[in-house]
């Protein structure tokens, strides 16, 4: 498995690639291959068959993965794209820091999105 950076809902910043320079929400981490699936970025047309969850069919419009190499994390207290670190804090828990203002970066669980 690859090391991901990246955690589900984190805000990135795409450096390369034809979506350079925009930012979005992560949806989903592919671990086994390093690859992110980011909201509004690479989009793609696929063609799809008509099924029982798609009567009609035809072409549909959905994000595809990119490598998660290509995406820096934006902190939330700089609002810029930074480097991360990690260290211990207090209670012992590992944390991701920002190389740039030292401040931690706030993990969003699927308990509080929803």
């Amino acid at each position: 498995m690859a090391k991901v950076h990246i955690k589900v809902g984190d805000t990135v910043y795409i450096r390369t690639g034809k979506d350079r320079a925009k930012t979005g929400e992560v949806t989903k981490v592919l671990t086994s291959t390093g690859r992110v699936v980011v909201k509004g970025v690479n989009v793609v047309k696929k063609h799809q068959k008509p099924n029982n969850q798609n009567q009609a069919g035809g072409i549909v419009e959905k994000e595809a993965p990119i490598a998660a190499a290509n995406c820096m994390l934006v902190c939330d207290s700089c609002k810029k794209p930074v480097k991360i670190g990690y260290k211990f804090n207090e209670a012992g828990d590992k944390v991701r820091i920002c190389k740039a203002c030292g401040a931690e970066i706030e993990t969003v669980s699927h308990a509080a999105k929803a």
